[in-house]
Order: structure tokens, then C-alpha cells, then sequence
């Protein structure tokens, strides 16, 4: 049984800027209410709030938590309150939209001239829980609670970094290369159950996250040359694709890494 429009839950894990602000927003214009979990200090915590503004004003629902989403105690307690939400309206909602959206690794060489300036174990693993291995426990715990509905669907953000080297990338790299690969087996083990999923592999965007990156200036400017199109892909570009993905005739779309860059990735 399909959950009915008025109780459809999109769950953004990296809610606050970027992809995932661009995607909350754009899926609230079409009917989901808004989970969405990031993690800001003071200095940016103005934009959060003005996402859930602008969510409140399409007449959606806005659940924010100020948390780390790799924190296991931190993500059974916002299941908790969305088990709670979701169970306590009529007719009961569903979660129809998971998206994965965290952006916090190390940028830091494999190696660097001196130890102390390489990558470290704990840094490494860190990255790879963060920014791969955390989507697969929120699945996890979403089909446990059973929250995930039948038409159901799962994105996760990748990046043509996934198969490509940059410097100071690799352990980002890693962690989308991991995380492309859950996705494909989280989509042959939800197919049972009604429920797609696929990776977003958007084009270079100028996002909080890409500007962290040493030499993103370049990496641009590399990209208009590269981009059919002469220009950098848009947060909008890759929220609207995920609005359209999210639709109940694209169900048999599953296990995919989507390119939505413009062709970006098929030029050499």
C-alpha cells in the first residue's frame, strides 16, 4: 500500500547547504515533509535555519537535528522521534526518500614528506564511516523500524573522484568508491522489498564542501573547460533529478551510478 501524498517523509542526512539543502528544499515544492540531519557550529547555523524557512513556507513539515550523523546513539534517538512522528499521525507516513549527503573527511596526502603531515589511521577510517559506511546503518536501522515504505527510494552523492585521483583526495576518493558499492548491494537487497536506490554522481558543483578541497579554484576551472556545457553543475540541477528520480514511474531504476553533470563525465 502506497503512502498517501499528505505523509510522505524524505530523510536528508546533510540537510544544512549544499546538495542536501537544494534537495530538502526541492522536495518539499513536491509534497515530503523534511527530516534532516546535519552538523553546524554557531557561524552557519543562520543558514540552516533559513532552510527550514523556506521548507515551512511550501506548508511541509521541517525535523532538524544539530547532530553527527555517524554517532550511533545520536541516530537511534532521531529514528526514535521520527518513529514517533511518523506513527503518531493519520494515516500513518513513511520515509519514501533517504539521502545521503555527508561531506566531512580528511583531505590529507597518503604521503606526505614528513609522517606527522600524512594521513593517520583514525583519520582514514573516520572518513570512510562518515561519508560511506554511515548509510548503510541508517538503512539498516530504517528497515528494522520498518520506516522505509514500498516505492521507497535511496540516493547517496558521489563524484567522478570515485575513480579519479586528486591530491589530498584519496581517502575521500575511497570513501566513494565504498560507497558506490553499498549502494548496488543495498539495491539488489531492498529490490524485495520495493525500495531503489541509487548514487548520485553529480558534476563538479561549487558547494561549502568542494571549497574545502586544496586546489577546488582549479578543479572549476578545469571543469567549465571539460563540461560540454562550459559551465559547473548547480546544487538545483542535481535536486531536481533526485525529485524526478523519486517518482513511482522510475521504480524499476535501481543499483545505478546517475550521472547529473551535463555530460561532464564523458568528455576526456
Amino acid at each position: 500500500m502506497s503512502t498517501p501524498a499528505s505523509n510522505r517523509w524524505a530523510l536528508i542526512l546533510g540537510a544544512s547547504s549544499g546538495f542536501g539543502a537544494a534537495a530538502s528544499l526541492a522536495l518539499a515544492k513536491h509534497g515530503f515533509h523534511i527530516a534532516g540531519v546535519h552538523l553546524d557550529r554557531k557561524g552557519t547555523m543562520a543558514n540552516v535555519e533559513q532552510v527550514v524557512q523556506q521548507i515551512k513556507q511550501t506548508g511541509r513539515e521541517a525535523l532538524f537535528f544539530n547532530v553527527n550523523a555517524a554517532d550511533a546513539e545520536k541516530r537511534a534517538e532521531i529514528l526514535t522521534q521520527l518513529e514517533q512522528k511518523l506513527r503518531g499521525s493519520q494515516p500513518a507516513g513513511t520515509v519514501q526518500v533517504v539521502m545521503h549527503s555527508l561531506a566531512f573527511g580528511t583531505l590529507k596526502p597518503y604521503l606526505a614528506a614528513e609522517p606527522k603531515d600524512s594521513i593517520t589511521q583514525d583519520q582514514m577510517e573516520m572518513t570512510l564511516d562518515v561519508m560511506a559506511n554511515s548509510l548503510v546503518y541508517w538503512v539498516q536501522d530504517l528497515f528494522w523500524r520498518k520506516l522505509l515504505g514500498p516505492g521507497g527510494n535511496i540516493f547517496a552523492m558521489t563524484s567522478s573522484g570515485g575513480t579519479r585521483v586528486w591530491p589530498n583526495y584519496g581517502a575521500v576518493s575511497a570513501a566513494k568508491a565504498a560507497l558506490e558499492s553499498h549502494m548496488r548491494q543495498l539495491a539488489m537487497e531492498l529490490a524485495p522489498h520495493g525500495v531503489s536506490a541509487n548514487t548520485i554522481r553529480a558534476g563538479v558543483t561549487d558547494t561549502p564542501a568542494l571549497r574545502k578541497i586544496p586546489g577546488s579554484d582549479q578543479m572549476m576551472e578545469f571543469s567549465k573547460l571539460r563540461n560540454p556545457h562550459h559551465r559547473l553543475t548547480t546544487p538545483d540541477e542535481v535536486a531536481q533529478a533526485i525529485v524526478a528520480l523519486s517518482s513511482p514511474e522510475t521504480h524499476w531504476v535501481t543499483g545505478n551510478v546517475i550521472g547529473v553533470d551535463g555530460g561532464e563525465d564523458i568528455v576526456g
